[in-house]
C-alpha cells in the first residue's frame, strides 16, 4: 500500500478482515482502476475469484485485480485462470509490483 501511494497512487485502504462483497463495494463507490489484495491466512483460493466475480457481476470486469501475500506457487495458475491479473509471493519487491502496476494499470511499461 505504501509503496502504491508513494509511487504517485491513490490508495484506499479499506482495512483488514473484509468481506470480498465490501471489498467490491468500495471499488465501486470509489470508482478505482484496480484492486490490490493481501492476504496471509491462505484463503486466496477463495477471497481473490470471489471480488473477481462480484466486480464482474457488478458491471465492472475492467478493474484490474492483483494480490499478493502467503501464495504458493502451485497456486498461481488458478488464480489467473479464475481472473486474477497479477500474483506477487512472499519476498516479491514493492519496486516489482509498482512496476507491474505502471504497464498493467496505466498501461505504460514499469
Amino acid at each position: 500500500m505504501r509503496a502504491l501511494r508513494d509511487a504517485g497512487y491513490e490508495v484506499i485502504y479499506t482495512g483488514l478482515h473484509q468481506s470480498p462483497d465490501r471489498i467490491v463495494q468500495a471499488a465501486i463507490d470509489e470508482d478505482v482502476q484496480a484492486v490490490g489484495l493481501s492476504v496471509l491466512s491462505g484463503a486466496h483460493l477463495s477471497l481473490f475469484p470471489k471480488v473477481v466475480q462480484g466486480l464482474a457481476a457488478a458491471g465492472a470486469e475492467d478493474v484490474v485485480v492483483f494480490g499478493g501475500g502467503i501464495i504458493p506457487d502451485t497456486d498461481v495458475e488458478a488464480l489467473i485462470d479464475a481472473g486474477v491479473s497479477g500474483v506477487f509471493g512472499p519476498g516479491t519487491a514493492t519496486t516489482e509490483i509498482v512496476a507491474w502496476c505502471r504497464e498493467h494499470v496505466d498501461g505504460k511499461p514499469g
